[in-house]
């Protein structure tokens, strides 16, 4: 028989249980992609594989995305927490006033080049001059092409340059509409050549003197001030990430593949994921995320002369790496 007294105490105890429950549950945070899936993503998601959220104690969603400017608005209107993306159009967002901050840089020099095929082939700056070149929203190097015409002496308007869908822009490269392609060599190199059957040809961009920092974690200011911690959590689960990604990449890539709807074959995402760590540096004692100065300012310097930036603003304003090594 049950007494008032046992039934009061059970009652307390179900409420100290609830009151706990709810005290450990886990923080919303929302993730958005400048892009759709690719490898370069799959630290992410083996960060959630192996707990590292959970750990955190955060219930991370993530989302693609169309682009980095539509995926800033977005968490400027604080519908997102943390936007993942080139850390080059951060810079030069917040050249322009908006208040945002690189929190982490995974990339401090993407791997982006020139693709063509031997047909029309750009070995050097200078074949640019005549050809195709599509252009499309989102596209890093199209954004950047004065940049580069300018680093290089070649004449941006002998470059055809051809508005595709980005959705096709790789359809009609290899179909040959188009005659050279700006892309992530991490993320479409592995992805044509199976196609193509071929081995492309490359120009490397960073070999010319664009070297522009790309995979990045980008934050508001006032995300900063409102949640560091859950920041800080997030950014040191990715870097938890990385370190499980590099022990065991092809896992990495699996667990990617099943999160990805319409993937490639899981032979181009492993091959995507390690050239993605292939320019992921290792820096004695610090966490994957963490940035030298000298990566900053060099980008900054890049975009100023190509006419990107029309002052730089104290290197404060851009970085911090206080969330990473929280």
């Amino acid at each position: 028989m049950t007494t008032g007294f046992t039934r009061a105490l059970l009652i307390a105890g179900m409420t100290a249980f609830g009151f706990t429950a709810a005290a450990s549950a886990a923080e919303s945070f929302k993730v958005r992609f400048s892009w759709k899936l690719k490898g370069e993503y799959a630290p992410l998601y083996m960060a959630k594989e192996i707990g590292a959220f959970d750990k955190a104690g955060l219930d991370v969603a993530m989302g693609e995305g169309a682009g980095a400017p539509a995926a800033l608005t977005a968490m400027l209107q604080g519908q997102e927490d943390a936007v993942i993306m080139p850390a080059a159009f951060a810079l030069t967002a917040i050249s322009k006033g908006m208040p945002i901050k690189i929190a982490a840089l995974y990339h401090p020099k993407a791997p982006l080049g020139f693709v063509s095929q031997a047909h029309s082939a750009v070995r050097e700056p200078k074949d640019l001059e005549g050809k195709k070149f599509a252009v499309s929203v989102g596209d890093t190097l199209a954004s950047y092409l004065p940049v580069f015409c300018k680093k290089t002496g070649i004449d941006c308007e002998k470059i055809t340059k051809v508005t595709v869908n980005p959705q096709v822009r790789n359809t009609q490269f290899v179909a040959k509409q188009i005659d050279v392609i700006g892309t992530y060599l991490n993320v479409d190199l592995p992805l044509l050549e199976p196609i193509v059957k071929e081995k492309l040809v490359v120009l490397d961009v960073t070999k010319y003197g664009l070297a522009l920092p790309g995979l990045s974690v980008v934050v508001s200011d006032a995300g900063i001030q409102q949640k560091p911690e859950a920041i800080a959590r997030f950014i040191n689960a990715i870097a938890a990430g990385v370190d499980a990604t590099r022990k065991d990449p092809e896992k990495a890539a699996a667990v990617l593949k099943k999160e990805w709807s319409g993937s490639p074959p899981v032979e181009v995402i492993n091959r995507q994921v390690t050239e993605t760590l292939n320019a992921i540096p290792v820096v004695a004692g610090r966490k994957a995320g963490w940035m030298e100065a000298a990566w900053i300012t060099d980008a900054l310097d890049i975009l100023k002369e190509g006419g990107e930036l029309d002052e730089i603003k104290p290197l404060p304003t851009y970085y911090t790496n206080a969330l990473v090594e929280k």
